[in-house]
């Protein structure tokens, strides 16, 4: 039996919150691991699964490859982009960073955050997390978070 309390996403804040973390974050890219911390930092935001936020130096830097996207989040301003290449694989736009975020967020510069669905595998505690559904979403679904989720269909106008 399962005995881990669970969070509803609608129990999080709007606008979102930031908090640290020490659960064990771990990516997987190209077999191995490309980031792996207990010092992360999780976005929670109303509807949202959280999303993980990795300090610069618990990220292999030789697998980041700049990327020209840019997008603009209301909360924590102007994101840039990452694409991860190691070996022949390459994954465009699989992880993003906010150089300058908006004062609430300023804890978060220059930390690096990975889509699930853009790299082999990545994983809370040992447990290997779901990707939010939707291509703008970079959340993390374990079994201990609730929803319903946003980025899902019919989910664009919560």
């Amino acid at each position: 039996m399962d005995t881990r309390a669970t969070e509803c996403v609608w129990d999080y804040p709007r606008p979102p919150v930031l908090e640290a973390t020490r659960r064990l974050l771990v990516v997987e890219f190209d077999r191995r691991v490309i980031a792996q911390t207990r010092e992360g930092l999780r976005v929670l935001e109303t509807s949202h699964p959280p999303t993980y936020y990795f300090p610069p130096q618990s990220v292999e830097q030789s697998v980041l490859i700049p990327s020209p996207l840019e997008t603009l989040c209301e909360f924590k301003g102007r994101a840039r982009y990452w694409s991860l290449c190691s070996g022949e694989r390459m994954s465009p736009h699989a992880a993003w960073y906010y150089p300058r975020p908006v004062e609430r967020f300023a804890a978060i510069k220059d930390y690096i955050a990975f889509y699930p669905s853009r790299v082999d595998a990545c994983y809370v505690d040992g447990e290997r997390a779901v990707a939010q559904q939707g291509d703008y979403y970079g959340g993390w679904i374990t079994g201990d978070v609730s929803g319903p989720l946003k980025g899902g269909p019919g989910s664009g106008d919560w």
